[in-house]
């Protein structure tokens, strides 16, 4: 997600997940919660993006008009507010050590206690990951009691889709069962408090997918097993609580290997399963979609559409069953949604007979994504979407239906209309944030899979979308220059390319006219000197540096400049870069506009690709160095020495803004420690003393990407988060 978490369109198994071992922030000590210093009340707001992540699953209370939940897979849990249309974030409040729990692997509700919510939290289950655990709340979110459990769940892990694997018993309330990837089957008596594992007869494995969901039928709970061959059971149930059975005639094959979701149609007493060959997003090709008469036992296969056609290209139209949801209020109407499906895009089926004939909802659809133009992903128009796994029905209007995308959440009032249901709901991991001194933006930022973003406004979803021209996936550099704000450049993962400049301050691109070969395979972070005549790429510890010096038109290798290290231009002098080597604990400066590197200072930590180099603006060699929990340190003379700032222990991202009246140096923005608190800080007097200017209830995990204030306005500042979009805060009022 950032540099130290795996892209959501990454794979997270085998080699993968060794691999980001080596790029996880290694957190000391404990970081304990405190409120704000006197004088530090802040507001804090999202900067609207609308959405960019992926919704893993949405869920109908059924018994309250207008109340709904939503889940994401790095981004934390919302509440619908029927009364203002929009999501309310609820997991806010988690500290930089809990960084594991924004990710939601399940949410549940009670229907007989309405203001009753369970959420069952935990991004990763791999060994370098904490445990897992489940929050409960008596008054819908508002406030929480937390149990840590003795497992780990996986809310960006394949399978995050599946769902939910949290359920409240339907034969008493105060009994919960949780499904895991590892650990089988867990059960809770005192509402979530505390959970012990109990017999099941799967046996779970320390690399399957275990169960992949829980759902009540009547007074009984089916459970799905996610790690069939697709010859031996794949689906449970238990009438008691006690004694389990595999479901007898249940449906066998490739395309019924996995259950993925279900749902039970209380009107006919049918359960519909989602069925495909693996659990997605990624990775399905073949899948269907079956229904149990719970009453008889009987069977019947009502799959849509079976995958394995052809199209039109040639290919073959591949694909999986994902999203299932039951009208609450017509007998036999059901939607369900195609996953993975590339070639043919995506689609929602509806039958309105119990599966013996359905519909494509995408034939007749009509979007409006003029609130979020970023959909449109750089094309003429939007895709129908992607990843769909969650889908939802409102039980209260059989026009209402939404879906989940790789991006956003969809929703209709009448089967035809689509536009985003988005509002409140941001989940972008940002990995660059630059807040211009001039123009109309206060903010640009970089994220990863959608790109660099031009905010005109802070409370809108930009109107140009993402930058196109070329358009990114994820964003690996940006950077202006300091004495000419207008020019802009970025870099990252693209098919058409992977750097462009602007000469408007980010409005418009137009990509290089060469670049490096290696450019396409390990695009790495960009900058640009203070008059923007001259760029520097890296390209990662593999590669060396390149330059250019006519606006990406030809590139040279600078030899001398460290491998991987992270190009910083002095704001003062376009003839002086300074790039920190972490491997060495090395400070390489450049006095010759980028042609050569020699080391200074040196004996500094080594290690860590996160450490941090930035430099005050306005400045010449004014070099400023987050070394983690090694603390921060500080150079005025270009990098041939550094002192450490005794007023902090530790520091990861460092950035400025302006001036407090009355004062000379501009405003410094932290995201470290002062002594145990790992927070958000700020200093108006050059780091010698610091104010906690965020709160307990705005933590939002990890936040050590990058952190900005703003040149023109006073106390602002605009945090890049893990999950969590762009944050700023303000002076409270």
């Amino acid at each position: 997600m950032s540099t130290f978490h795996l892209s959501r369109r990454a794979v997270l198994a085998g080699t993968a997940a060794t691999a980001a071992v080596a790029a996880l922030p290694v957190l000391q000590g404990h970081a304990q919660a405190a409120v704000p210093a006197a004088g530090g009340a802040y507001r804090w707001r999202n900067v609207v993006q609308g959405g960019t992540g992926f919704v893993t699953g949405v869920l109908f209370h059924p018994s309250v008009r207008g109340l709904a939940y939503a889940r994401t897979d790095i981004g934390g849990a919302y509440r619908w507010d029927d009364r203002t249309d929009r999501w309310i974030p609820l997991t806010d409040h988690l500290g930089w050590d809990d960084w594991n729990l924004l990710g939601v692997e399940a949410m549940a509700v009670d229907p007989v206690h309405p203001d009753r919510l369970y959420l069952a939290l935990g991004t990763y289950a791999q060994s370098w990951a904490g445990n897992g655990a489940v929050l409960r709340s008596e008054d819908r979110g508002a406030t929480w009691k937390r149990a840590d459990l003795g497992v780990k769940l996986g809310a960006n892990e394949d399978g995050r889709g599946c769902g939910e694997r949290l359920l409240v018993d339907p034969r008493d309330s105060d009994t919960l069962w949780l499904g895991t990837r590892h650990d089988g089957l867990l059960r809770s008596t005192d509402r979530g408090a505390t959970w012990q594992a109990v017999s099941f007869p799967a046996a779970p494995s320390a690399t399957g997918q275990g169960i992949t969901l829980l759902v009540a039928a009547g007074r009984s709970v089916y459970v799905g097993w996610g790690d069939s061959d697709g010859a031996s059971a794949n689906l449970y149930r238990t009438a008691d609580g006690t004694t389990w059975e595999a479901v007898p005639g249940q449906p066998a094959g490739t395309a019924a290997k996995v259950p993925v979701r279900a749902a039970y149609d209380r009107h006919t007493r049918e359960l519909y399963v989602t069925y495909a060959n693996a659990p997605g997003p990624n990775g399905q090709s073949d899948g269907s979609v079956h229904k149990l008469r719970t009453t008889t036992g009987k069977w019947t296969e009502v799959t849509p559409v079976k995958p394995g056609g052809p199209t039109s290209d040639g290919g073959t139209d591949s694909f999986g069953y994902g999203g299932v949801a039951a009208d609450a209020r017509r007998p036999g109407t059901v939607v369900v949604s195609t996953n993975n499906r590339w070639s043919l895009v995506d689609t929602l089926y509806r039958t309105t007979d119990g599966g013996r004939t359905w519909t494509s909802l995408k034939d007749k659809a009509v979007f409006d994504v003029s609130e979020t133009p970023y959909l449109k992903w750089g094309a003429d128009k939007p895709k129908f979407g992607w990843w769909i796994q969650a889908v939802g029905l409102d039980p209260f209007d059989s026009g209402h239906i939404v879906y989940g995308t790789g991006a956003t959440l969809y929703g209709t009032r009448d089967l035809k209309n689509w536009a985003p249901e988005i509002r409140g709901l941001e989940e972008a991991s940002i990995r660059q944030l630059i807040s211009p001194p001039a123009g109309e933006a206060h903010l640009i930022s970089g994220s990863g899979d959608i790109g660099v973003m031009y905010h005109e406004r802070l409370t809108a979803s930009p109107s140009r979308g993402m930058a196109s021209n070329p358009v990114f996936g994820t964003s690996t550099g940006l950077a202006l220059a300091a004495a000419k704000p207008s020019y802009v450049v970025r870099a990252g993962w693209g098919d058409h390319g992977n750097g462009a400049r602007s000469n408007d301050g980010g409005k418009t691109w137009a990509p290089f006219e060469s670049q490096p070969s290696v450019a396409k395979s390990a695009p790495g972070p960009i900058t640009t000197n203070a008059d923007g005549s001259v760029l520097l790429w890296s390209f990662g510890t593999g590669n060396p540096g390149f330059r250019s010096a006519d606006n990406g038109g030809s590139w040279s290798e600078v030899a001398s400049f460290p491998k991987g290290a992270v190009p910083v231009a002095d704001p003062a002098d376009p003839s002086r870069f300074y790039a920190f080597d972490t491997t060495t604990g090395t400070l390489f400066a450049s006095t010759d506009s980028g042609r050569t590197f020699t080391a200074r200072a040196t004996g500094l930590n080594s290690g860590d690709t996160e450490f941090q180099l930035a430099v005050a603006p306005g400045r010449s060699g004014d070099l400023w160095l987050s070394l983690k929990w090694n603390g921060l340190y500080r150079s005025t003379d270009g990098g041939a020495t550094f002192t450490k700032v005794g007023s902090c222990s530790a520091s990861y991202t460092l950035g400025f803004g302006k001036a407090a009246e009355g004062a000379s140096y501009p405003a410094v923005y932290m995201v470290g420690s002062t002594e145990s608190i790992t927070a958000v800080y700020r200093s108006d007097d050059e780091a010698k003393s610091w104010t906690r200017i965020n709160d307990d209830q705005h933590q939002w995990g990890w936040i050590g990407a990058a952190i900005s204030g703003d040149p023109r306005v006073y106390g602002r500042v605009y945090i890049a988060t893990n999950g969590r979009g762009v944050q700023y805060g303000e002076p409270a009022r």
